[in-house]
């Protein structure tokens, strides 16, 4: 059952949906209780589910190990992905819909078959991936200057906003993950590089990590869920009219325009 302190970050996170950025959860929120950050966020997910927002997957987060010493940790974190947070490859993010967002590129899996082991291997993960596709996460942060700590981003939903996935998918099968290079454009200059080894070595490892966590929770993956397995590169600040373009090789490219309609 959660705490009052988490009740009441909770409720400061409802708020800052239709407000400015707040100020980090420190008075109510130790920096690293990774449980009580993840009550915030489960309490969350319950009260949008209640509004009708339906699940489709789950991102993971910190998969990079110079972000986790940054932050004081030594794993990654996870959030939960809305179907309406799909952004169409090719198409329009309204920047009013966002606070003080960021793009990264990444890998993403759709899943084939149900992960419902807490020992769930890499091997296994492969064996259930239906298919692979190049990502974009749109991040963005309820706390004002993104001064935020692990239990921060955690209860901020891992501070996952939206997301683009590209509509070529292909089989796993014989393609390099780990050594897939990434590069990701801003109205065609080269705003971010990268490679599919900094999630965790591996995107196939930062999806164990988040099928064994979410088994261990009660929350196993399932067939048909999305996974963003972490970023590849660092995030990059967006501003309105942005075209943002990530390509992986060997996988696949998508794109978005940060602009309205």
């Amino acid at each position: 059952m959660p705490s009052s302190t988490n009740k009441i970050a909770a409720r400061l996170l409802r708020d800052a949906y239709a407000g400015p950025p707040i100020a980090p959860l420190r008075a109510y929120l130790d920096p690293l209780d990774i449980a009580g950050a993840y009550d915030v966020q489960t309490i969350n997910t319950r009260f949008w589910e209640a509004q009708g927002r339906t699940i489709i997957g789950r991102k993971a987060g910190l998969t990079a190990k110079a972000v986790q010493q940054q932050l004081g940790v030594d794993q990654p974190d996870f959030g939960v992905l809305f179907s309406d947070m799909r952004v169409p490859d090719g198409g329009r993010l309204d920047p009013a819909r966002c606070l003080q967002a960021k793009a990264e590129a990444e890998i993403a899996f759709i899943l084939g078959a149900d992960l419902r082991s807490t020992e769930t291997t890499p091997e296994e993960v492969a064996a259930a991936v239906a298919s692979v596709h190049a990502a974009i996460e749109i991040v963005d942060s309820r706390i004002a200057d993104w001064k935020i700590t692990f239990a921060d981003t955690v209860a901020d939903n891992g501070s996952s906003a939206f997301f683009v996935l590209a509509d070529g998918g292909l089989p796993l099968a014989g393609l390099d993950l780990e050594g897939a290079a990434m590069s990701m454009t801003i109205d065609g200059e080269v705003a971010s590089t990268g490679v599919g080894a900094a999630a965790l070595g591996n995107p196939l490892n930062a999806a164990a990590w988040l099928a064994q966590t979410l088994a261990g929770r009660g929350e196993p993956l399932k067939a048909g869920d999305i996974l963003l397995a972490g970023a590849l590169g660092p995030m990059v600040t967006l501003k309105p009219g942005d075209h943002v373009h990530a390509e992986v090789a060997g996988i696949g490219d998508c794109s978005f325009i940060f602009a309205g309609a």
